[in-house]
């Protein structure tokens, strides 16, 4: 297997074990020790623990959170992944008690990958309408 798909196989295993299985040791497992998240999400952390984080508070209020993958990307030590996330709200996240109701989140990430870790991010998520979908935020008029 190429560098390239090697990557590749390591993101999409990231993903699916950090954040579709709920997996928190998959930070151990795919992030570098040096590990840096340029756009960390939802204020966490920019290092592993951040990540780390990340995966615990959407496993806790989403139990069924899971990521669809819509394209991966990659070349060199660059993966590109575009996806959709959901879940079911059963428990509390960013103040909001539990809701019952389905949220979706879509993004982009972008990974750089140094020996077959995760060594920096930078992604672009719809945190606005994830805080929507929540309450958080009044709807548009």
């Amino acid at each position: 297997m190429s560098t390239t798909e090697s990557n590749k196989a390591t993101v999409r295993d990231l993903i699916d074990g950090l954040f579709t299985k709920g997996d928190l040791g998959a930070v151990d497992t795919y992030f570098a020790e040096d590990f840096v998240n340029h756009d960390p999400p939802f204020g966490v952390a920019a290092d592993r623990e951040g990540m780390r984080a990340a995966g615990a508070m959407m496993r806790a209020a989403f139990p069924d959170w899971h990521s669809e993958l819509h394209e991966l990307v990659a070349e060199g030590d660059i993966v590109v992944e575009r996806f959709t996330a959901s879940g079911t709200q059963r428990g509390e996240v960013m103040g909001v008690a539990p809701t019952g109701k389905t949220v979706s989140l879509p993004g982009i990430n972008i990974f750089r990958l140094r020996d077959g870790l995760v060594v920096e991010r930078w992604g672009r998520l719809d945190e606005l309408g994830f805080l929507r979908q929540l309450g958080r935020v009044p709807d548009q008029p």
